[in-house]
């Protein structure tokens, strides 16, 4: 349920990532000028990574009201879990690649056309439902298998680093093939000899789960470029139906490799993920349905 609040007076801070793929000094000034326009007027710039993510006795501190985020999936998911049992608002703008949590919110749409329905008028919040695990949250969602390995492969395109793109790209289809897959531990959930890659996203009904495999050149091309993009519903797949609680399990008792939000964490053998609601109030510009 979207809860609102007015949008003047506010005290405003804004994290920002030039590392991230739409994030350079026009980009961010020109956000700062669309806030300063809608009447959010930023008192602090942070440059993240260099400048830590505030976390909450800071904001709580210094009383700031909306703590915006204009950075990747990666950006986003670092600047929220510091900031987790904050009581002020979180205004996420799309400033990566995917930005997923951005779209989430506020549909498909460019930071300055998302900061002008602020203007002078009340502030929409939600709380959507999120992933729970024992590596913290996940607000766009996880992904597990040997096809993480598809990640270096994005990494190194993203640096233009040609010669580390096709050792990456080279490894990733060795791993997707060969490495130790995983398994959906549930009732009737998909292959029982596993998968190269089992995304889980979360909505307000349940975790979707996906499963991907790689059993010819041809899929491995194709769950390839899906992985590099992020876009992982490209990819050839099984759907494994949307739950309360999902537990992964590599067979073997191997290590499966983890993304949550795009960046790399220790998996285990096994990973238990939940359902739960996300612990800070994130602003949206839309009819939220999670």
């Amino acid at each position: 349920m979207a809860h609102h609040s007015d949008s003047s007076g506010r005290t405003v801070w804004l994290v920002c990532n030039e590392a991230s793929g739409s994030n350079d000094e026009a980009a961010v000034d020109a956000v700062i000028a669309a806030l300063g326009d809608a009447g959010l007027h930023v008192d602090r710039v942070l440059r993240f990574p260099d400048e830590p993510a505030p976390a909450a006795a800071e904001l709580d501190a210094a009383e700031v009201d909306i703590l915006c985020v204009f950075g990747g999936d990666g950006t986003t998911h670092s600047v929220v879990a510091t900031a987790y049992g904050w009581c002020g608002k979180v205004l996420v703008l799309p400033g990566g690649t995917m930005n997923l949590l951005a779209k989430r919110m506020h549909g498909d749409r460019p930071a300055p056309e998302i900061i002008a329905d602020l203007a002078g008028g009340a502030i929409r919040t939600a709380r959507p439902k999120v992933i729970k695990s024992r590596h913290g949250i996940g607000l766009t969602g996880s992904l597990a298998g040997p096809g993480t390995v598809w990640n270096e492969v994005r990494e190194a395109m993203r640096k233009a680093n040609i010669l580390e793109f096709v050792a990456t790209a080279r490894e990733a289809i060795s791993q997707s093939a060969n490495g130790p897959k995983v398994v959906c531990a549930e009732v009737d959930c998909g292959r029982e000899e596993g998968y190269a890659a089992i995304t889980v996203v979360p909505h307000d009904d349940g975790l979707e789960a996906n499963g991907y495999y790689a059993e010819s050149l041809g899929d491995f091309a194709g769950q390839g470029i899906a992985l590099i993009n992020r876009n992982f519903r490209d990819g050839p797949h099984d759907e494994l139906g949307r739950h309360a609680q999902l537990r992964l399990v590599c067979p073997t008792g191997e290590p499966m490799g983890l993304l949550i939000d795009g960046e790399p964490f220790d998996g285990g053998a096994e990973e238990i993920f939940e359902l739960a609601p996300c612990e800070v109030d994130l602003v949206t510009t839309m009819e939220f349905d999670g």
